[in-house]
């Protein structure tokens, strides 16, 4: 049964970077009578054990300054200054560079930051709670709209009638296969190895993608004389090189890595994670609303993956505090709808590039290994290209919403 005090306006499933994103720019956007409520059974437990780090293009960086986020976490990010671009095969003596990427997108505004997942999610925590939102330490379970609201209870017996019904419940979402939304994509028979390293060299803000036969191998830096490895292979042989023990796993990420940063010690967990290509045949649902890995996962060979989930906060978080501004319903369809327009196009192309980028530098291929050189090698020589190619990685091209543009809502 659904208490009136259990009444809100919109309920978010999943307190992960997206899910917290979305609850506090509602907030901000809408004041203390808008009520938010996020459900995770994973909130308010420590995150100081987890070792991973993410890339945070410009676009989602002025997300994040704009909400209030960033100020308390920018002492740990560490700005991508430089990007170089390898192909060559794994028993290669030298590596040559085929293209480069450096500079701002704005003067003093690199194109993207990494930073250690702790310190992002501790900040959107706390910045939630401050503004007022209600956390609920429980997945949602059984999810039944009705007319002008969806009913949704809880695995731990609460319940809650919601306007919206906002779903960043993961690749998995229980909350998708409910609303019958059917996921169209493919897997790719291939793993990410994910691991920090330390070197006795200072990276200098340079980022490295090795393009090798298997996949690539992403340098990625972190704060300090450390990086964080982004390492693809066939799932098989993934599996294998993360279970060695630690000299055979030094002796494989070294042939990779390669000594030009001095001597590497792994530091933290091995994770290997299945890749694929995932996207939601619908956004929307009768007052649902998908974001993040529910609706879409991709290749992380763009490091996109995230970026495209704060995308998707950016513009659900615009057209509910528009609608809810001129008094309409925020879970109504043409808002839903609005939404989907605005987000699905766009995860479609970035999708298909990150796929085609894979399928062509992920192959023994020398013919293709030729063309695609030569085409690298065209792009360092187009200065405005490399520039197109930059704002686009940094999520300024196309009808960015206000919030990734450095604007309140």
């Amino acid at each position: 049964m659904i208490r009136p005090d259990d009444q809100i306006d919109v309920l978010i499933a999943g307190g992960g970077f997206v899910g917290l994103t979305l609850a506090i720019a509602l907030r901000q956007g809408l004041g203390p009578q808008f009520s938010v409520t996020v459900a995770d059974p994973m909130l308010g437990r420590s995150h100081a054990d987890d070792e991973r780090a993410s890339a945070i293009v410009a676009a989602a960086r002025r997300l994040f300054e704009t909400l209030g986020v960033w100020q308390s976490v920018a002492e740990e990010a560490q700005p991508i200054l430089d990007m170089v671009v390898t192909d060559s095969r794994l028993d290669d003596a030298v590596r040559p560079v085929f293209l480069t990427f450096a500079g701002d997108i704005e003067p003093g505004e690199p194109f993207a930051h990494m930073i250690e997942n702790r310190f992002l999610i501790a900040a959107l925590e706390a910045k939630a709670k401050a503004a007022g939102v209600t956390f609920h330490a429980s997945a949602v379970g059984k999810v039944t709209p009705d007319g002008e609201h969806v009913l949704a209870e809880l695995n731990d017996g609460a319940a809650f009638s919601a306007r919206l019904l906002a779903a960043a419940d993961g690749a998995r979402s229980s909350i998708r296969e409910r609303a019958g939304i059917a996921v169209h994509g493919w897997n790719y028979g291939q793993s990410a190895i994910v691991v920090n390293v330390g070197h006795e060299r200072d990276h200098g803000g340079r980022a490295e993608e090795h393009f090798l036969p298997a996949g690539p191998f992403a340098i990625l830096p972190l704060k300090g004389r450390r990086s964080s490895i982004v390492w693809t292979e066939a799932t098989r042989e993934a599996e294998r090189i993360a279970a060695l023990p630690d000299d055979a796993f030094h002796a494989e990420l070294e042939q990779r890595f390669k000594l030009h940063l001095g001597e590497i010690t792994t530091v933290g967990a091995r994770r290997v994670h299945p890749l694929g290509f995932f996207v939601a045949r619908s956004f929307v649902a009768e007052r649902i609303a998908l974001l993040g890995d529910a609706a879409h996962v991709i290749h992380p060979i763009a490091g996109q993956g995230l970026n495209m989930g704060l995308k998707d906060v950016a513009a659900l978080a615009e057209v509910i505090v528009d609608a809810a501004r001129l008094g309409l319903d925020p879970g109504a369809a043409t808002v839903l709808e609005r939404y989907q327009r605005w987000r699905r196009f766009d995860t479609m192309t970035m999708g298909l590039a990150t796929d085609g980028l894979n399928r062509l530098f992920s192959n023994h291929s020398a013919v293709l290994r030729l063309a695609r050189d030569v085409g690298l090698g065209m792009v360092e020589r187009a200065p405005n290209l490399k520039r197109l190619f930059i704002r686009e990685a940094a999520g300024l091209v196309g009808e960015v919403p206000k919030l990734l543009r450095g604007e309140p809502l």
